[in-house]
């Protein structure tokens, strides 16, 4: 791989310019794919095959209109009064208008709906004041025969005792046949009526029982309209969500104010912000400090930006034929700049360091590709690895994620060892600042006249660290990165709701209100749905919802239920469920799995639970259930790739037990912050909730990447050391010397583009942002400069020990390209000592004899 990297670098630079053209090319391609195929990005989420989806997918097949997504409109008079009629009659003529759009099943107009329940409260009073009027005469009708039958009882003892003739026996006879006929009737009345009876106090009983659902404030100053879309959540356009709040805000209500919830004002995020673009300033002046060249410096920003634009305009072109999160092309940008602007990064500093040796400019250029280069690709294959094994979770939005990302990872590999070469030759000498050019002249000056060196880059001199160092080094290592994860015991995992967006939002205005005016529990609506066995009649139908309902009614933490809908042959009906607490709250997590658990309903009734809040807590649980898989696939890739690297089986036990504390205690940081509030003030989070349920998972990916890289970096220079001779305690010196400046930079800028994303606008993205910028700077300067060099040095030489017969099978992957070196020395070199040992150089192009 190093002599083709080395034969690749060599051809882009001497074909520069047609290099440079071909990939602008590929960029207007992929933003021309991107404006013919690029779709509606999704900004709700869904899993196959969980609970919640297939109670959907009943839904559809056996009541279609209750299977739609719904979001809600939330209107307010602005000095909390209550509705005057204009403004009613303003609203349902709106409410009218909006249910005429492409896409929108129906809208429930909220005056209407408190009308149409005061009537039915209303006829159900008078039907039971009729009812209970209707018993009381029947009670007296019964009191009157039953004194008749007293009488008549006590008269025919008279005559019986007296010896009555025939006659009158027959004439009380008579009078018995006619009582006896007036009580059939009488108990015919009260079957009738006690038949007209049931089905009104059901009615009763099912309307007390959805008091608390409301659409319409109890003041009368807030009202809730309920948008019901032709789509399922996750298939909602953004076009119809655009268009219902188009229609709100363009017919303007004196003396309304309107917000939206979540579902409908949920924007796709920007890909492109303002703390990006500080990000990027932080990157450029750390590059501008550790190269000393503006020129040098914009090399790996313009390769970086290439290459994002690249990769997010093709992720951005399927979307039209793949169902696409919102959040996934931000993810590809994310890990787009930051790698990209490292790999380019690493080949630049080697091949400044080569010319300031007395390198020419071609064959620095080709030797740093095929070194540094080699190293990029190596460490581009580890993170391109992690984040394609997403797909082994089976959760297809997060595979999809990690399918995004490689491929941005893997344009970064690309561009940095073709277009950045390319870019070092139209560059030129000028990648060196002027003192620099200055001192080098000076250098060629002296050569010219025999007084120069060799031409060989800087010995790196270094002393290996004391013992007791290495021991309190890794005792406080280890001990503060478990003090910083100990939040992640805690960590509880839900999709954010309308209460973690930003407190001057519309959908945090929304979710406020509707706390406020209807309760929490409404802004976490459940769906039941419940399966009636056999062909019900309509009678059988309602007992049997009236059964349901009561039965869940008394379940712990329910607000409220109502039905909303049944199936033509009745065997399905639909529940409206209303839980004490909102959507992300431990106790409705809880009322679902209650729920579920009671199914067969009082051993008859199949029911499911579906809607935003249980599909959020199923795609949870279904990612907590993923992680120690994801987790253990890629600690056991980790120790693979690095007892290929090195050689050894101390290193990767190391090296991978340290990227498990980095990654525990960046989840800690993320807790502590965003689910517990500390600092919040600072990290601009309002409303401290659960983590985002992907971040835990997709961290794993990405950090081990990154780790991954860094480990590379620094360790193969102490591999190479000691390889050379020299002992292994100066080999770990040497290597952390040779590689820390490079890797230090590298962390910095990782974590400043990283970092640029905490500040989004986008409630997902935040968290992502300040985790892996986190994890990034703990894992490279706790981890890798600190805690990896001390257990190194502890080890001595059997850190680098290695079974034989494992040895004679491993293939020599020479990541640090030191092969390529000897294949191709430089010319002062090999005239100056033919015989003399072969540079020790790490990957950022130290070197050590």
């Amino acid at each position: 791989m190093a002599e083709f990297l080395y034969r690749l670098g060599r051809a882009a630079a001497h074909r520069a310019r047609t290099v440079l053209a071909a990939w602008f090319a590929v960029l207007v391609i992929a933003g021309v794919a991107f404006t013919l195929f690029g779709g509606t990005l999704a900004t709700s989420f869904s899993i196959p095959n969980t609970p919640t989806t297939q109670v959907t997918e009943r839904l559809q097949e056996k009541l279609p209109a209750a299977s739609g997504g719904s979001g809600s409109v939330i209107v307010q008079t602005e000095d909390g009064s209550a509705f005057t009629e204009e403004q009613q009659r303003d609203i349902s003529a709106l409410v009218a208008e909006t249910a005429k759009i492409d896409g929108v099943e129906n809208v429930v107009d909220p005056f209407a709906t408190e009308a149409e329940r005061a009537a039915q409260a209303q006829q159900l009073a008078d039907g039971q004041a009729q009812i209970d009027a209707g018993r009381a005469q029947l009670d007296q009708a019964r009191a009157e025969l039953d004194a008749g039958q007293a009488q008549l009882d006590a008269a025919r003892a008279q005559a019986e005792a007296a010896g009555a003739p025939a006659e009158m026996l027959a004439a009380l006879d008579a009078q018995q046949a006619q009582l006896d006929a007036g009580r059939a009737d009488l108990e015919a009345g009260t079957a009738e009526l006690e038949a007209q009876a049931l089905p009104a106090e059901q009615g009763a009983e099912l309307l007390e029982m959805a008091k608390e659902i409301r659409t319409v404030s109890e003041d009368g100053s807030a009202a809730v309209v309920n948008v019901v879309f032709s789509e399922s959540q996750m298939e909602i356009t953004q076009e119809t969500k655009d268009a219902v709040v188009a229609a709100f805000d363009d017919a303007s209500i004196d003396g309304v104010k309107v917000d939206y919830s979540a579902e409908i004002s949920a924007a796709v995020p920007s890909l492109f912000g303002i703390g990006e673009v500080v990000g990027l300033v932080v990157a450029a002046v750390v590059l501008v400090v550790m190269l000393g060249s503006f020129i040098a410096a914009g090399l790996p920003l313009l390769t970086a930006l290439i290459g994002v634009g690249i990769g997010a305009l093709g992720a951005l072109a399927f979307s039209g034929v793949v169902e696409m999160a919102s959040i996934t092309p931000v993810l590809g940008l994310m890990l787009g700049l930051a790698v990209g602007i490292d790999y380019a990064l690493f080949i630049v500093n080697r091949h400044r360091r080569q010319l300031k040796a007395g390198y020419t400019l071609q064959e620095s250029i080709a030797l740093a590709n095929g070194t540094s280069g080699n190293a990029v690709v190596f460490a581009g294959a580890t993170v391109f690895i992690a984040l394609l094994a997403l797909n082994v979770t089976g959760i297809p939005f997060l595979g999809l994620m990690g399918t995004v990302g490689a491929a941005c990872v893997a344009i970064a590999v690309l561009i940095a060892v073709t277009l950045t070469p390319a870019l070092l030759k139209l560059a030129g000498i000028r990648v060196l600042s002027r003192k620099e050019r200055a001192a080098l002249d000076a250098h060629n000056t002296a050569a010219s006249t025999g007084a120069a060196g060799n031409g060989r880059p800087e010995s790196v001199q270094a002393k290996p660290m004391g013992t007791g160092r290495a021991i309190l080094t890794v005792v406080a290592a280890i001990a503060g990165l478990l003090l910083i994860a100990i939040p992640a015991l805690d960590l509880r995992q839900n999709l954010p709701d309308g209460s973690a967006e930003a407190h001057d939002s519309s959908q945090y205005q929304a979710y406020a209100a509707v706390s406020e005016k209807f309760g929490e529990g409404q802004n976490g609506t459940l769906l039941v749905v419940a399966e009636i066995p056999g062909e019900p009649t309509e009678e059988e139908a309602l007992a049997a919802q009236t059964e349901i309902a009561r039965t869940i009614f008394g379940a712990q933490d329910v607000a409220a239920i109502a039905p909303i809908g049944s199936s033509e042959d009745r065997t399905v009906a639909a529940f409206q469920v209303i839980p004490e607490e909102g959507p992300t709250s431990e106790s409705t997590e809880t009322l679902v799995h209650t729920l579920r658990d009671m199914s067969p309903l009082n051993g008859e009734y199949e029911i499911g639970v579906a809607g935003s809040a249980s599909g959020n807590i199923d795609i949870s649980e279904k990612l907590s259930e993923a992680l120690p898989i994801y987790l253990g696939v890629v600690v056991g890739l980790s120790l693979l790739i690095l007892i290929l690297v090195f050689r050894s089986l101390y290193v990767p036990v190391i090296a991978t037990l340290g990227f498990i504390l980095s990654y525990f205690a960046a989840l800690g940081g993320v807790v502590a912050i965003y689910q517990w509030g500390w600092l919040s003030a600072v990290f601009g989070v309002e409303t401290p909730g659960p983590i985002l349920s992907f971040l835990p998972t997709i961290l794993v990916g990405i950090l081990f990447g990154l780790a991954m890289d860094y480990m590379l970096f620094l360790g193969s220079g102490m591999r190479e050391a000691y390889a050379h001779g020299a002992p292994a305690r100066l080999a770990v010196a040497q290597g952390v010397r040779a590689g820390r400046s490079v890797v230090t930079a590298a962390a910095i800028i990782m974590a400043a583009v990283f970092g640029g994303f905490i500040f989004s606008h986008s409630t997902m993205i935040r968290p992502i942002g300040f985790a892996l910028a986190f994890g990034v700077l703990l894992d490279a300067f706790v981890v890798r400069m600190l805690l990896i060099p001390a257990l190194m040095h502890l080890a001595g030489d059997k850190a680098w020990w290695l079974p034989k017969w494992l040895d004679k099978i491993l293939p020599d992957v020479d990541v640090e390209g030191a092969s390529l070196e000897r294949r191709h020395p430089h010319a002062e070199v090999q005239a100056d000592d033919a015989g003399s040992a072969p540079a020790v150089a790490g990957v950022d192009g130290a070197s050590a004899r």
